[in-house]
C-alpha cells in the first residue's frame, strides 16, 4: 500500500469518526442538553435525531420518565404527642433540564435525597397539628394533597415537578400499639358484656312470657276439662237415675255384681263383714230377682 492510500485511508478514517461524534438521537423517553466547552446551550429537543459540533459539543441524557422515590419508614410526632411510623413515596419528574443540571448535577441521588428531605419536613408538620384519629382516619387524603402541592413549589427550584405524595402506610410504634390494643379489647368486653346482659334480660322476659303463657294454658285447660267431667257426670247421674227408676232392683243387682267383682279380684282377698249385711244380700237370697 503506498503513502497516498495510508494517507487516504487515515483521511477517510478520520471523517467518519467525526460524523458518527456530530450525530446524535433522543429517545421518547430522554430529555437532552447541548453544552459547549461546558456551558449548556440548548434543552429543548424532540425525539430523533440531531446534529452537533465535534469536540466542541457534548450532550448529557436525562431520564425524563415519570420516576418514584421510594422513602424509607420515619417515625414523626402527632399532636399529643405520640409517635408514628410513616411510609411514604413520591411520584416526579424533569421539568426543567437546565435548572436540574444546574442545582442537582444531573445526579438522580440528589434529587431524590433533596425531595425526601422536603416531604420529611412537609410530613413533620402536618403530623404535628393532628391527633392520631385525625391522621389515620378522617385528614388522611387532605395531608397527602398539601403534602404534594408544597413539595411541588419547592421542588420547581431544582427543575423538578412533583406529580403526587401517597401515604402507603401510617403504623403506631410498638408502645402506643399496645397501649391502644389495651383500650380497644377493653372497649370490645365493655360491649359485649352490654350486649351480653341485654340478650339475657331479653331472654328472661321471653321465658317468663312463655312461663306465663303455658300456665294460662293449663289453667285454661283444666278449667275446661272438669267443665267437661262436671257434665259427663251430670249425664252419667242422669242415665243412672233414670235406670234406676226403670228397674230398682235389678240396678242394685248390678250394683252388687260390680262390688263383688271389685273387692274379690284376687283368691288372696280377705273381707270381714257380719253375714246378715247387706253387701252379702244376693249371696244368701241367690233365688231373689
Amino acid at each position: 500500500m503506498s503513502q497516498k492510500q495510508v494517507f487516504l485511508l487515515v483521511v477517510l478514517i478520520v471523517v467518519l469518526l467525526a460524523g458518527l461524534n456530530s450525530v446524535f438521537t433522543v429517545s421518547e423517553w430522554q430529555r437532552a442538553a447541548k453544552f459547549r466547552l461546558g456551558e449548556i446551550i440548548r434543552t429543548d429537543y424532540d425525539p430523533g435525531l440531531h446534529f452537533k459540533m465535534p469536540l466542541i459539543n457534548n450532550v448529557m441524557k436525562f431520564d425524563g420518565r415519570i420516576l418514584t422515590l421510594d422513602a424509607e419508614p420515619e417515625r414523626y410526632l402527632t399532636k399529643e404527642k405520640k409517635n408514628l411510623i410513616v411510609d411514604a413515596f413520591v411520584k416526579w419528574k424533569i421539568e426543567d433540564v437546565r435548572q436540574y443540571y444546574t442545582t442537582m448535577s444531573g445526579d438522580i441521588s440528589r434529587a431524590n435525597l433533596r425531595l425526601s428531605q422536603i416531604i420529611k419536613d412537609g410530613l413533620r408538620s402536618e403530623f404535628g397539628k393532628r391527633t392520631i384519629q385525625e391522621v389515620v382516619s378522617g385528614e388522611r387524603k387532605q395531608i397527602m394533597n398539601i403534602l404534594s402541592v408544597n413539595a411541588d413549589k419547592q421542588a420547581r427550584a431544582f427543575g423538578i415537578s412533583v406529580i403526587d405524595v401517597r401515604l402507603k402506610r401510617i403504623d403506631l410504634a410498638e408502645d402506643v400499639s399496645t397501649s391502644v390494643y389495651r383500650r380497644m379489647e377493653a372497649e370490645r368486653k365493655r360491649v359485649a358484656n352490654e350486649l351480653r346482659a341485654e340478650g339475657e334480660e331479653i331472654a328472661a322476659g321471653i321465658k317468663a312470657e312463655a312461663d306465663r303463657e303455658v300456665t294460662v294454658i293449663k289453667a285454661e285447660a283444666f278449667r275446661e276439662a272438669e267443665q267437661i267431667r262436671g257434665e259427663g257426670d251430670a249425664v252419667a247421674a242422669n242415665t243412672y237415675a233414670k235406670t234406676f227408676d226403670k228397674d230398682r232392683e235389678f240396678y242394685s243387682f248390678y250394683r252388687s255384681l260390680n262390688a263383688y267383682k271389685s273387692t274379690f279380684k284376687d283368691e288372696s282377698d280377705v273381707i270381714v263383714f257380719e253375714p246378715d249385711t247387706d253387701f252379702f244380700k244376693y249371696f244368701n237370697q241367690p233365688e231373689a230377682k
